[in-house]
């Protein structure tokens, strides 16, 4: 009998997590698992799903509850108590379900090539897990960060209205963590004042599906050195993968 991983999220059409995982099985000679999509309404259907699927072992979160999962765990590893939020869960032998968060390993191992000593400070746009998960991981990294959101909810965050020139000049790098221009909404992207845009500027941009969006299509006119999400989802991944098979009682 396979033991069962897979994504757990509300609408997966563009995720590419199960295409990986199935590829990285074929690569490997891994028999013995398969990655499955669970695509939940509501999770408060998780019971539900958890009780469908006795091999389940693990499984990524994401958009909308990586937040929302934590009321379903027993336990959380020290990432996800400090931003409150996951990607991913390990189901032990005795069904309890720890919670880690591998985005912030993914995130701060892909962006740390592109840092130099004049990009210190960052603009993360959005304020869901996924900005919490890339704002933890800059703040390791020691760069200066501030949430940009629709309605700020904190001192630390501000809205996108105060987007002007100086503020754009003074934060080097830019961190789409909203799903604007993910498939299949691709004509969609955030409100930015791309025209304050210099050479110097980083723009990150979590969705990886399309390769390129219109905030980074943007920024790339502008010289400004683009990164799309594929290679944080490989990293992230990678994490996980780790986190489901080490040997645990």
């Amino acid at each position: 009998m396979k033991k069962t991983i897979g994504l757990l999220g509300k609408t997966l059409s563009h995720s590419f997590s199960k295409q990986y995982f199935s590829k990285k099985f074929e690569r490997e000679g891994i028999t013995d698992y398969e990655y499955l999509n669970f695509e939940l309404e509501d999770i408060t259907d998780l019971p539900q799903l958890l009780e469908k699927h006795p091999n389940l072992v693990g499984f990524n979160v994401t958009i909308p509850y990586k937040h929302a999962i934590l009321d379903y765990v027993d336990e959380s590893d020290e990432i996800v108590k400090a931003i409150a939020a996951s990607n991913t869960i390990k189901i032990s032998k005795d069904k309890k379900l720890t919670a880690y968060n591998t985005d912030v390993i993914g995130f701060a191992e892909s962006i740390k090539p592109l840092l130099k000593k004049d990009r210190q400070k960052a603009l993360v746009l959005g304020n869901g897990g996924a900005a919490k998960a890339v704002k933890y991981a800059l703040q390791q990294l020691h760069i200066s960060t501030t949430i940009v959101s629709r309605n700020p909810q904190k001192t630390a965050e501000i809205s996108y209205a105060k987007l002007d020139e100086n503020m754009v000049k003074n934060h080097q790098i830019v961190v789409n963590t909203t799903p604007l221009g993910m498939h299949p909404n691709t004509a969609t992207f955030p409100s930015f004042p791309y025209d304050f845009i210099t050479k110097n500027h980083i723009f990150y941009d979590l969705v990886y599906n399309p390769s390129q969006t219109i905030f980074l299509k943007n920024a790339e006119e502008k010289g400004a050195q683009v990164i799309n999400g594929l290679k944080m989802l490989h990293l992230q991944a990678e994490a996980a993968w780790k986190i489901w098979t080490k040997k645990t009682t």
